[in-house]
Formats: structure tokens, C-alpha cells, sequence
């Protein structure tokens, strides 16, 4: 049983007058001194722990963090006005940066959320162009409606016990939420691989929170799959969120999921019939008749109004009513009367803290600024006596409490939550030894990342890109007149992808992802299912299979599998122990303080100094140096040449490929943002193209298309895969191609560039490395010439510019990282540690 006392001690979760860098706290020390057989791997894990928090964006949260794809990122995208992604501009024509959001002198984690609602996140994304940021995402509080909320992001300082734990174990810095749009449809994703009661594109997708309701979907989960296939699971949270327990408003806010089960939507786990729930309806809806009474009565009257009503309305308390009157008539013991499959089920999806004597109290906390209030029972009661008893299933759920889940809604408490789960599961090193942690974030809320996702081109519109044969993205776009059908409000309803959404956080903590690392492969929300396949298949020797994941979404999406290397005995570094003071006292001490005001709307001359790469002194600095990266299993090529053999004019075709020649059938295909510049008909561009593993795709445009007949084209893939073609009818070059050297068909780890010329007449091209410090190469072509880059240096990254020498505009930029199967580091370059 947790005291208050132990609340308050574990709760410490690290404020920032509290923890530093270099220093891990108790549950972190513990974890990394727990240390599994030597050469195990995951596959000896028995359990897996999944705990999905709310509404964090990547950057938002660990854009600072060293050695990730954060504020550093020396090639992101620019914008169609030139301006690096960063700086986002309002219709009166304000331009801001990124600032920091000052946990503790600011009032930052208590201005509540902004917008994120579907039409919000695709505003913002605006068909690519990803400039819509500001306006889409302005406050819902009028007193915050100009400030640029959304470019806020936190530091180490701010939160330091995440970042100790990615320090500590593996952080995901491709990691994307999986649905362009609110928390209940990418929970919706995460759990059942779909939108959809019908993997058919005529098939409502249920892209909003409000679109579902307690009960009302059927179409099937991934824990029925566990289930059926013999593989133990359980749900745990505090209480469920979406009936009426008998909580009043503060008490939901620290007692209830939040809503963040979303098998209480789906009819086949019978959340209506919770005993509990049963238990309590007599007296629900008393006081619900009570609420009405007093709402009616307030609203009738011509005085004050009652500021002492809750704040539901008529309505709202009418429709609750009249749903616990409904569930009456189900009876008390209506659960233990479902068939076996089906008890089991609801049981499993619903373990609540019901022996907990306190679960559903709370208890006032005195602060030198006034009470406030913590639980008076254990919110993990029921997980944390498994785990200490030995009986924690094969899979675990976790939802927390809205105060702790991290929801911008409420105060960032939710480190305390994440701390928690690592307390408890390392208290017993028996269980440690055989667990696999992963923490996630189901989308964004309303806050920028300056990764823009990849997304699935519209089927029926042939110019939005292209995707391999055999991926089917049907189910993988909505339309307006759809959502108008389906009564979504017109100033709503939206043209655009299901997905992916924005980056957000991802943290895997295990005995097998410890050492600081990061990972740059691929992940979306279903990539923990993909996981969870390959893992209880290969310990269980059974078939389990998300038949609702669409073959577009498993073509690009990893199965986490690459986060983990086999433990090799040795022992972590010598750690010390961290101060701890109150962490929900030095929350609630920002209550008080004023609103973050470390911004500005940009002049001329800044925005000038930021497109030519000065922006550290506009928008701080993204922690120095790397640390180690996974290998990962990416093979990938963009090229782009003139074709005037069709007799329709001269073309620029670009190919993009995913071979298959370095990792086999572990190799993974990718998704492609094209971005065309310059064109006559628009400035830029964004396509959207995914190519499966051992596949290329080809398109092409009209040469005069662009702007004086110079075609400009960029591509951006995963891990910072980047490629720049500019060029002309008259250029010498006939094929300019960047490839993977190899040896013995494996890669050396280094790059070789092929240069054709159109025909025998030389010419001399320039070639540059930008970023990693080798020396420049002219070579004169012929008719054709090899420049090999040795790469030892950089680690595999390159960024390599070529020019025709004398020319006046051809110009072709490469730059990524070559992979070869072996663990390397993160872009040194974007860690500046480089010295070029």
C-alpha cells in the first residue's frame, strides 16, 4: 500500500531545482544495476509493459535532447518561402522560432491544451506545405490566442527525468503518432491497427474522439488476438474512464483513465457490465437526478449563477441518466453471466483498483501556496501487487490518471507516473531481468514538430505521389464529402490522409535497450503490435497477426525489433543519486508564476540570418555531441534524371528505390516527401511516395513545369536520407548516381558517386563535402568517372554537393547515412562535433 508519504517521496520525479545533467534518479540506477543472463536478448523477456501518455510532440518534449533528430537538424525541410521549417509565419505576416517553455518561473504546464482536432492537424501539415502551424493551433484561451504556444518546447532542465531515461535506455527519434488527428482515433490505431469496422475504403473512419462512443465499435482488437491465441494480458488502470463511477470532477482528474482504454469502446469487451460500475448506479443516479435538479434550477433562475454546479451540461447530465437507467436493467451480476471467452475478456481489459480501501479518494496536500490535491489510495495497486507476486502477464496496458498522463490539459505530473512504473517493476529484479518497458505518446496535441510525417498520396489523384504495387493505401485516405455523409459539421470536415501523424516521444527501457542509444528507424503506432507479433511468435510458436494493419502501413513501419542488442555483461557506469524534494509541490509552485513570455515575432534581418543557417542564436542550441545508434535495415537510393526520348518534350524523372541487396528479407522499404520547387503553377510542392523493400518507383514531370526550364526537386526520407537535384536541358550530365560501396556484395561503409556524361565532350564537376570535413574532389569526365568517399571518419554520414564546374546552375546534393548492419553512431554533424 502507498502512504501519501511514499507519494510524495517517489513523486520527486525530478523537477528541475532537482535534478541535473549527468545524474539518474533512484528507479533509473536501480534498473541499469539489474542485469539479465549474458547473451540473452528480448526474446528472453517475458513481459512487455506498455504505457501510452498523451499529447507530447517530439520536439515539443526532447527536441533538445543530444544525439537526436531535434533543433540541430543540419537538413530539414525549407519552407515555400525559403525559411528553414522553424520559423512559422501568422496571416499578418509574423514570423516566430522555437522558445523555451520555463517549467518552474513560468506558468507554462497550467495554460491547459491547444487545438488538436482533425481539422486542426491538417491545417497545420496544409497539404504538405507545413506552414500552417500558427494559425491552426492559436489557443483556445483567449489571454494565450498570440502567443506561438505551439513552437514551445521544454530542456533537460525542465524535464529531467525524461531525459535521464532516454540518457539511460533507447529514445525513438522517428517515431510518429499514427493517425493525423486526436488522442481517441490513434489510440483507436494502436490497439486494433485500424479506423475502420471494415478494412474497405467505403468504410467510415472514425477520425475523431467524439465519433466514438462507450460500446459502439466492433470490429476486432489486438488483445482478442493475444487472447485467442493463448498469450496472457491485462489492462490496468486506476478506474475506467468513460462511466459513471460516482467521482466527482476532482476526483476524476486523479482517479479515472482519462479515457485512455480505448477497449471500453469496442462492445465485445461489455464495459457496461463492470461490477463496480453496477454496484454504484443506484447511487449514480441519484446524484445525477440531483446534478439535473440543481442545473435546472440555476438555469431558471435570474440571479447569480451558481458557481457551485458542476459544470456538465443539462444535456450532457440528461444523456448520462439515461444511459445509467439503461444499464440497470443489466443487473449487478451480469458480468460473472458472459460466456467464459468473453468474461475473460472483461476482466483482463478492466483491472481496476476496486481492493484498494482509498481508489477512490483523495486527500489535500498542503503547500506554501495552499492545498492542493494528491490520491489518497495506490494507482497502481493492482500492477503493482502482480509485479510483486510474480504474476505480471505477457503483455500489460497501462493507462494513467489525467492528471499524471502527460495531457497538456493539466499540470506535467506524469513523469511521477513513468517514474513509477520503473519503482515498481524494478523492485523485484526477477521481474526486471525479463522485462521489456516501452513508454509512448498517442499524438501531439497542438505542438510543432519540425519533421513534417509521411503520408499516404490520395488513391485517386495520381500527381499526390505513387506507391509500390501491392501496398494498398485505400483505407489510408478521407475525404470531405465522406465526412460530410458521415454528419461530421462542414467547418470541420477535411480532404487528407488517415496518416501518419506527428512525431512524437518514444522511450524503450529493458535490459536489452540500456546504454543511451537512439533509434532512427521508422515507427508508428502500429509498429508495437508489429513487435508484439514477432515476439509471441517466436516464444509461443503461434500465429498472431494484426489483419487490420494495411500492407502500406507495414511496409514502411518497423517492428521496434532493431532497438535491442544482446546484453553483454557488462556493467553499467558508477551513478550517483539525485536530492529529491517534492515534485507536485514544485509543479503547483508554477501555478503561480506568470505566463512564458520568451518570444518574439522575428525582424527582417534575423530571418535573413536564419535561412543562411544562423539560427542557434535565435532559438538556443540543441544539446552538443552523439550518442550510439542502432542499425537499421534501409537501403535507400533517389535519383533524378532528363528524358527527351518520348517525344513529348524533355521530362525530369526521379526514381526512388528500397533495395534488398544489403539486408535481404530484413531489409525495409520507405516512405519519400518529394518536394518540387519553383514551378510555375504553385512555388512548392510536397508528393508523397512509398516504396516497398526491393522495390523503385518512377515519376516524372514536365521540364518547362518549372520555373525558366530548371527543375529544383528534394527528397527527405527517414534518419535524415536526404537528396537535392537542380538542373537544366543543356546540362552535360547524363546520370549522376550515389551508391552504397560494396564488397563481397556487403556494404564497406562508405559511398561511391558514378558521373555520365550526354556524350565524349569533358567536362569538369566540383564535388564538395558540406558538412563532415573531406577534402574537395574535381574530376574530369569523359564519358564517364568514379569518385569513391571514404567515410571511416564521419561514421557512414555523408553530405556530399556536386557541381559542374563553370556551370551556371546544376547542381546534385546526397547526404544520410550508409548502413551496413553494425551499430554506429547519430549525425555527428548534427551533434556538432564534426570539423569541417
Amino acid at each position: 500500500m502507498q502512504t501519501r508519504r511514499d507519494f510524495l517521496k517517489r513523486a520527486i520525479v525530478l523537477s528541475g531545482a532537482a535534478g541535473f545533467s549527468g545524474i539518474f534518479p533512484e528507479t533509473i540506477q536501480r534498473a541499469l544495476a539489474i542485469d539479465p543472463a549474458p547473451q540473452s536478448t528480448y526474446l528472453d523477456a517475458e513481459h512487455v509493459v506498455i504505457l501510452m501518455q498523451e499529447n507530447r510532440s517530439f520536439d515539443h518534449a526532447l527536441g533538445m535532447l543530444r544525439g537526436v533528430r531535434g533543433f540541430n537538424d543540419p537538413r530539414a525541410l525549407r519552407l515555400g518561402d525559403g525559411n528553414p521549417v522553424w520559423l512559422q509565419t501568422t496571416s499578418k505576416g509574423e514570423t516566430y522560432v522555437p522558445f523555451r517553455l520555463n517549467i518552474h518561473d513560468t506558468r507554462a504546464t497550467w495554460m491547459s491544451y491547444l487545438p488538436h482536432a482533425r481539422e486542426t492537424q491538417v491545417d497545420a501539415w496544409n497539404s504538405g506545405q507545413y506552414n500552417g502551424w500558427l494559425e491552426a493551433k492559436r489557443s483556445h484561451k483567449k489571454e494565450y490566442q498570440d502567443m506561438p504556444l505551439t513552437l514551445g518546447h521544454y530542456t533537460r532542465e525542465d524535464l529531467p527525468f525524461y531525459y535521464a531515461l532516454a540518457d539511460a535506455f533507447t529514445v525513438c527519434d522517428q517515431h510518429f503518432s499514427g493517425v493525423m488527428t486526436s488522442t481517441t482515433p490513434n489510440r483507436a490505431m494502436f490497439w486494433t491497427g485500424t479506423l475502420r469496422e471494415e478494412q474497405d475504403a467505403k468504410s467510415k473512419a472514425f477520425m475523431r474522439n467524439y465519433t466514438f462512443s462507450p460500446a459502439g465499435s466492433h470490429w476486432e482488437t489486438f488483445p482478442e488476438i493475444l487472447q485467442r491465441n493463448g498469450v496472457s494480458w491485462k489492462f490496468y488502470q486506476n478506474e475506467v474512464g468513460y462511466l459513471e463511477m460516482g467521482l466527482g470532477q476532482e476526483e476524476q482528474t486523479w482517479l479515472s483513465n482519462f479515457g485512455c482504454n480505448n477497449l471500453e469502446l469496442f462492445a465485445q469487451y461489455n464495459i457496461h457490465h463492470l461490477e463496480s460500475y453496477q454496484q454504484r448506479l443506484p447511487e449514480t443516479i441519484v446524484k445525477l437526478k440531483q446534478e439535473i435538479a440543481k442545473a435546472e434550477a440555476s438555469s431558471a433562475s435570474q440571479g447569480p449563477v451558481d458557481r457551485t454546479v458542476p459544470t456538465r451540461n443539462l444535456a450532457t447530465l440528461k444523456k448520462a441518466l439515461a444511459q445509467c437507467e439503461k444499464d440497470l436493467q443489466i443487473g449487478p451480476a451480469a458480468a460473472a453471466k458472459l460466456p467464459p471467452e468473453k468474461r475473460e475478456l472483461h476482466q483482463r481489459a478492466f483491472v481496476t483498483n476496486v481492493g484498494d480501501p482509498h481508489y477512490h479518494q483523495i486527500t489535500e496536500l498542503e503547500t506554501p501556496q495552499g492545498k492542493t490535491t494528491v490520491p489518497k489510495g495506490d494507482v497502481f495497486y493492482r500492477f503493482r501487487e502482480d509485479v510483486r507476486t510474480g504474476k505480471l502477464p505477457t503483455v500489460s496496458w497501462l493507462a494513467a490518471p489525467e492528471n499524471f498522463s502527460d495531457h497538456p490539459i493539466s499540470p506535467w505530473y506524469g513523469a511521477w507516473y513513468v517514474s513509477e512504473v520503473m519503482n515498481i517493476l524494478t523492485q523485484n529484479p526477477e521481474v526486471w531481468k525479463k522485462t521489456i518497458f516501452v513508454l509512448t505518446y498517442d499524438e501531439n496535441d497542438g505542438y510543432f514538430d519540425h519533421v513534417p510525417p509521411y503520408t499516404a498520396p490520395d488513391p485517386r489523384d495520381v500527381t499526390t505521389g505513387k506507391v509500390s504495387p501491392g501496398l494498398n493505401c485505400q483505407t489510408e485516405y478521407v475525404y470531405r464529402e465522406d465526412e460530410l455523409a458521415y454528419g461530421i459539421r462542414p467547418e470541420e470536415a477535411r480532404t487528407g490522409p488517415v496518416g501518419l501523424g506527428y512525431r512524437v516521444p518514444m522511450i524503450v527501457a529493458s535490459p536489452w535497450s540500456r546504454g543511451g542509444w537512439v533509434n532512427s528507424q521508422l515507427f508508428e503506432h502500429t509498429s508495437v503490435n508489429q513487435f508484439l507479433e514477432h515476439f509471441v511468435n517466436a516464444k509461443f510458436s503461434c500465429n498472431v497477426r494484426e489483419n487490420n494493419i494495411s500492407s502500406w502501413r507495414r511496409a514502411i513501419s518497423g517492428d521496434l525489433t532493431t532497438i535491442f542488442h544482446p546484453f553483454d555483461g557488462r556493467s553499467p557506469e558508477s551513478l550517483s543519486f539525485v536530492q529529491r524534494d517534492p515534485f507536485v509541490e514544485s509543479i503547483y509552485k508554477a501555478k503561480f508564476q506568470p505566463p512564458p513570455s520568451d518570444f518574439r515575432a522575428l525582424g527582417p534581418s534575423e530571418i535573413v540570418a536564419a535561412q543562411q543557417g544562423k539560427l542557434s542564436s535565435l532559438m538556443g542550441t540543441q544539446e552538443p555531441g552523439t550518442r550510439p545508434s542502432c542499425a537499421l535495415p534501409y537501403e535507400l537510393y533517389a535519383d533524378v534524371t532528363l528524358d527527351s526520348t518520348r517525344g513529348d518534350g524533355t521530362r525530369v524523372v526521379l526514381e526512388c528505390k528500397a533495395g534488398n541487396q544489403v539486408f535481404g528479407e530484413q531489409s525495409k522499404g520507405s516512405p519519400f516527401n518529394v518536394y518540387l520547387r519553383d514551378l510555375k503553377w504553385g512555388g512548392l510542392r510536397n508528393l508523397s511516395y512509398t516504396v516497398g523493400a526491393g522495390e523503385r518507383l518512377r515519376d516524372s514531370w514536365p521540364l518547362d513545369a518549372f520555373t525558366d526550364g530548371r527543375y529544383h526537386i528534394e527528397v527527405h526520407g527517414p534518419n535524415g536520407f536526404f537528396r537535392e537535384f537542380r538542373g537544366e536541358a543543356n546540362d552535360p550530365i547524363q546520370s549522376l548516381l550515389c551508391r552504397f560501396e560494396m564488397t563481397g556484395g556487403k556494404p564497406t561503409g562508405n559511398i561511391v558517386l558514378h558521373v555520365t556524361g550526354k556524350d565524349a565532350r569533358p567536362f569538369t564537376v566540383d564535388i564538395e563535402d558540406c558538412s563532415y570535413g573531406a577534402r574537395p574532389v574535381r574530376k574530369t569526365v569523359t564519358r564517364d568517372a568514379t569518385v569513391r568517399f571514404d567515410l571511416r571518419n564521419s561514421s557512414g554520414w555523408y553530405d556530399v554537393r556536386v557541381t559542374v564546374h563553370g556551370g551556371s546552375f546544376s547542381l546534385a546534393r546526397y547526404a544520410g547515412r550508409v548502413e551496413t548492419g553494425r551499430p554506429s553512431i547519430s549525425d555527428p554533424f548534427m551533434g556538432r562535433v564534426m570539423k569541417t
